[in-house]
């Protein structure tokens, strides 16, 4: 199967399991809640993380159908973190996706609670994963675990608050990529050990996974950073501009965009040379490489 025509399938099957998911159906009388959940997880995006997990369990010879679960539960908590970091007391940010911020549409407070439903209700996805599929409850409850760690204090949460501390001061290399390692590494080192797990990959292919997940995220955080100067707003979804108004470090801001660019390519190549020994790499191969340049 071509990379465009897999990587179609897996987005599809993704945001048709969360419509199922997130569905108003028996919700007695908390509609309003399920609506401000669906809106943010059900407005688009690249999916990465959630593909990722189910590619990798592929790549390591498991059935990616059996990870899909888990791979929705990633991207609740994912969708639950950008609703937090929208508003006014994280990032105050209008758009996101090129939509308003669910605390516009919403109010502050349901924003809150929707960001908060969508953290529980991913770990219960994730806990009846194993429902009718090959998932045993060890590779159920390693996975949750995994994901548990990189969402909380150890990863994504933890870069979060070195995010606040960190506005208005002026970090080094090191601490930069501490923080986003954190907080963009986190969950996307989450997808591939996640679907290493419940493909029953070996401790050299999860190694492999995580190399390939950690130059991933921060090549993917370069990026970001790279737009957030130079992007089209109608295409990357969120106003340009927003770091330095918040008085963030950057990467582009310690060292310059073209210096930036090639780290890109150089984590990209990283990332590629460290998923060559899987039994299947060439899907992870060309998703690395398609992120290298992305406009959005």
């Amino acid at each position: 199967m071509e990379f465009q025509e897999r990587l179609n399938r897996y987005v599809e099957e993704i945001e048709q399991a969360l419509d199922q998911y997130l569905t108003t159906f028996g919700c007695n009388g908390q509609e309003k809640i399920v609506e401000a959940m669906r809106y943010s997880a059900l407005a688009g995006g690249k999916r990465l993380r959630p593909v990722l997990t189910m590619e990798f369990c592929r790549a390591v010879g498991g059935d990616p159908y059996a990870a899909l679960p888990f791979a929705c539960a990633l991207e609740m908590i994912h969708t639950y973190s950008l609703i937090h970091d929208d508003l006014p007391c994280m990032d105050n940010d209008d758009l996101r996706r090129g939509k308003p911020t669910n605390h516009k549409v919403y109010g502050e407070g349901l924003a809150v609670l929707a960001g908060d439903s969508l953290l529980t209700y991913a770990f219960e996805t994730a806990a009846r994963g194993m429902n009718g599929s090959d998932v045993t409850a060890q590779q159920a409850v390693e996975a949750i675990g995994i994901l548990a760690h990189e969402a909380g204090y150890y990863g994504m949460i933890g870069g979060q608050v070195l995010d606040l501390a960190a506005e208005h001061q002026t970090l080094t290399y090191e601490e930069l990529v501490n923080l986003q390692d954190k907080k963009t590494g986190g969950l996307i080192r989450a997808a591939a050990e996640m679907g290493c797990v419940l493909g029953y990959a070996t401790e050299e292919q999860r190694e492999a996974a995580k190399t390939y997940a950690n130059r991933l995220g921060l090549a993917f955080q370069i990026q970001d950073d790279i737009l957030d100067i130079e992007g089209d707003e109608a295409v990357f979804g969120k106003p340009i501009g927003s770091d330095e108004k918040s008085g963030k470090s950057t990467f582009p801001g310690l060292m310059g965009v073209e210096t930036c660019r090639k780290m890109v390519q150089d984590l990209t190549d990283e990332a590629v040379c460290a998923v060559k020994t899987l039994p299947e790499s060439d899907f992870l191969v060309q998703l690395a490489e398609s992120l290298v340049g992305r406009k959005k």
